[in-house]
């Protein structure tokens, strides 16, 4: 089992006391204040207002039923917001995804080898090709990219998929993306290093058919493999 799954089990301790009037809704209002909820302080102190005004009312006992529910409904969204290691071995999408809710998500063209080990759990070996290709310039689009381009196992990429995002840099898209290939001509290609049979499929296919859309859709088209060109991207 993993630490996910161990976590998503725990009773957070201010839980029992929400079985208790008045106590129920400070201990909400305490779940709010370790979460920095502020909706979650305002029910507790509504519930704990309440209590005090019906105590003595038989509407007293609904309140102490609806702030042991509300307690209840609260607690795994608690532990999701209180969940701060890494997500080694899990593989539970579904919470995942409420722990990415509450958490920033992980920039993979701006982030450091310390959010790609510790942040995503992704191997050292992955990190550091990562790594390697963001120095030689390279813009990350998708997680495509991250399976074609680094061997990324699809099974990680969706574990991580809800926890990153790519942004956009203008300047390394006109230079080092796979968007060069739309413009590199076939003398321009040969110079970088690319076979000259290579070259001439590169600009023949995106002159019949048009410009590559996606990288995905140039390995698609071209069918070249990957190691004649990965240096130029």
């Amino acid at each position: 089992m993993s630490n996910l799954s161990v976590w998503f089990q725990k009773v957070p301790q201010w839980l029992y006391w929400s079985l208790f009037p008045v106590l129920g809704g400070l201990a909400i209002v305490y779940a709010g204040n370790k979460t920095k909820t502020q909706s979650w302080i305002y029910t507790g102190l509504g519930f704990v207002t309440a209590a005090f005004i019906l105590s003595h009312s038989s509407l007293g006992g609904i309140v102490w039923v609806a702030q042991i529910i509300t307690a209840i409904a609260l607690r795994k969204e608690f532990l999701a917001k209180t969940f701060h290691d890494p997500l080694s071995g899990s593989n539970e999408s579904h919470l995942i995804q409420l722990i990415a809710k509450h958490r920033a998500k992980i920039d993979i063209n701006n982030c450091s080898k310390h959010d790609l080990v510790h942040g995503l759990d992704l191997p050292i070996v992955y990190a550091n090709e990562i790594e390697e290709m963001k120095r030689e310039g390279y813009n990350f689009t998708s997680l495509e990219e991250l399976s074609e381009l680094i061997g990324v196992p699809e099974s990680t990429l969706q574990r991580i998929a809800p926890l990153v995002l790519f942004s956009f840099d203008i300047n390394k898209e006109i230079h080092h993306s796979w968007r060069r290939l739309n413009v590199l001509s076939i003398d321009e290609l040969v110079n970088l290093g690319l076979p000259i049979n290579a070259a001439k499929i590169i600009a023949l296919e995106r002159q019949q058919r048009g410009g590559y859309k996606s990288f995905l859709d140039f390995k698609k088209r071209t069918q070249l493999p990957l190691h004649l060109y990965r240096h130029i991207l």
